[in-house]
């Protein structure tokens, strides 16, 4: 029996086959449109979210015999936030995507009224933009009617994942797991239900919000419309968290980052909520048959995300496989550095406000040093994230990094890595964690596959990459990226 894993991320939605050993055998992709209807501003058409995951899954399931398919898991792109109607299922106004920036006002002006300690201490996050809160609340104050509407129960919300499962089940069920809950703003990670005073707070009607439920369990079935095959949903969790699964990232003190459209680190701290003294978020990594573990996590909003602006912005490459070979051309004398601020600079900065910046320029810096630069941004920022939890963290210092996602397939991304961390980094053998980690909650789900810590033992890296930097140089050159970002938040 095979595994369907269902992948609704930033820049693509995919469809990937597993086996019975969490191998991938077959895939199906499309690209996600971006919109920028003014700057700070990302929106998606949850409409091509939806017709592209089913694009993807029925590419795939017409590739394999009928019948052959126990069980579908599903991840998604976390904190984006969609409102639809309850009856038809149509949403009332594209998806406000994770970097959308637009509500910093309204987020700082909660941290002005002295609530922030309240919303860490319940949801383990911070008063910023990035989260599904505030643009809820400014959905339903910008849409003619949408408030009362809410608070009548004829609207839902809910985060990609909700939106799929709607109508995956044709309007059966309105859920979603303690992974995307958790990155609301208006879950409490404690209590593990929805919080009133969060709600209270960002004027938020409970009836807005999905059932909570395990990542690992019943989610429905599909209808027979969707897919052409009545299949059930038995795994589902944020990227990020799923990711850390496919990792093996069950034990406190495993590290994992993800390098797709941004880049996220979780580092597991079992069943202790760590609150961060440097700004870091503390998440649900994962709620199995009612047990919670805890992770705290940095987030960096820019990572294959400046490949592309490389490619779509000032046209420096053609396509994203060409950024490896012009980085290598590149003067090892020249200093260029990039600060990948576009949608502002996530932890440990929290700078919704900053903006992109190219520093240390000279007349001889050209195609080459600006495409190292993207390519370096990656490890400069990770080391940023690393350094806040090994302070949060006891021990941090004796952790390996375990690396996935696209940008981690490029060897001189994951050896600068390694060479700025001062630190080993492992690349997994499946470089397709996020589905892996939600296709292995199917399969446990569905009793096809062993738990946590069996799974965690067939985790195999493909390759480690040993530090090669001189100490003094990696000193000089983190020490220059620091007066890099110190100069961008001044601006």
């Amino acid at each position: 029996m095979t595994i369907l894993a269902l992948d609704q991320g930033t820049s693509s939605s995919r469809a990937i086959l597993f086996d019975a050993e969490l191998r991938p055998l077959q895939i199906a992709a499309r690209p996600v449109t971006q919109s920028y209807p003014r700057p700070g501003e990302v929106e998606h058409n949850p409409r091509e979210l939806l017709d592209g995951i089913l694009s993807c899954a029925r590419e795939v399931l017409a590739r394999v015999p009928k019948g052959s398919v126990a069980a579908i898991g599903l991840t998604n792109q976390r904190e984006t936030t969609i409102l639809w109607d309850r009856a038809s299922g149509e949403a009332l106004h594209p998806a406000i995507v994770w970097q959308d920036r637009r509500t910093a006002a309204a987020c700082e002006a909660l941290r002005a009224a002295g609530h922030e300690d309240l919303i860490r201490a319940r949801s383990g996050l911070l008063a910023d933009p990035y989260f599904s809160a505030g643009k809820l609340s400014w959905l339903l104050d910008h849409l003619p009617g949408a408030r009362a509407r809410a608070e009548a129960g004829e609207l839902c919300f809910g985060t990609v994942d909700s939106w799929l499962i709607r109508h995956l089940t044709a309007g059966r069920l309105h859920v979603t797991d303690a992974t995307n809950a958790a990155r609301t703003g208006l879950f409490n990670i404690h209590t593990q239900r929805w919080d009133e005073a969060l709600c209270a707070l960002w004027r938020i009607p409970m009836a807005l919000l999905p059932e909570v439920r395990d990542s690992a369990g019943d989610f429905g079935v599909t209808d027979v419309a969707a897919l052409g095959q009545a299949l059930p949903i038995r795994g589902v969790a944020g990227d990020q968290q799923a990711a850390a699964m496919g990792q093996g990232c069950f034990a406190p003190g495993q590290i994992k980052s993800t390098y797709g459209t941004g880049c996220f680190v979780l580092l597991n701290t079992g069943a202790q909520a760590v609150q961060s003294r440097h700004r870091l978020l503390t998440t649900v990594a994962a709620r199995l048959r009612g047990e919670v573990s805890y992770a705290l996590e940095g987030a960096i909003f820019v990572a294959g995300a400046a490949v592309q602006w490389l490619r779509d912005g000032p046209g420096l490459i053609a396509r994203p496989e060409e950024l490896e070979a012009l980085a290598a051309l590149a003067d090892p004398a020249d200093g260029t550095l990039l600060v990948p601020a576009f949608s502002g600079l996530g932890a440990p900065w929290w700078s919704p406000d900053s903006r992109g910046a190219l520093l240390g320029l000279s007349a001889r810096s050209g195609r080459a040093e600006i495409a190292r630069a993207v390519l370096q941004s990656a490890g400069y920022q990770t080391r940023d994230l690393i350094g806040a939890m090994q302070a949060d963290w006891p021990g941090g210092a004796d952790m390996v990094l375990r690396v996935d996602g696209g940008m981690a397939t490029s060897d001189a991304v994951v050896q600068f890595i390694a060479d700025i961390l001062g630190a080993p980094v492992d690349r997994a053998e499946v470089t397709e964690a996020t589905a892996r980690g939600v296709a292995w909650l199917a399969a446990w789900a569905s009793d096809l596959a062993p738990g946590p810590q069996e799974f965690a033992r067939s985790w195999q890296a493909g390759r480690r990459f040993e530090p090669q930097m001189d100490p003094a140089i990696r000193a000089a050159r983190y020490a220059r990226w620091q007066k890099a970002v110190a100069a961008t938040l001044a601006f």
